[in-house]
């Protein structure tokens, strides 16, 4: 039997939401171990003078958890 605890994560990219969210995968994996599923929850940017500043993404992940 596993458990499997969920977290929210907030990427963010110049580029587009699918990098937003690769950065958060990507950042999160270095110190949580097991990352099985990232879903997108919701998508936002920032706009600055009339432009697209940031992409922003949020995600939902899961990952093993291990008993201490």
């Amino acid at each position: 039997m596993s458990v499997y605890k969920f977290i929210e994560l907030v990427g963010t990219s110049t580029e587009s939401w699918e990098k937003a969210a690769a950065t958060a995968v990507e950042t999160a994996s270095k110190s949580l171990r097991g990352i099985r599923i990232a879903e997108v929850m919701e998508m936002d940017m920032t706009v600055e003078d009339g432009k697209v500043a940031q992409y922003r993404t949020k995600i939902k992940v899961s990952f093993k958890y291990e008993r201490t």
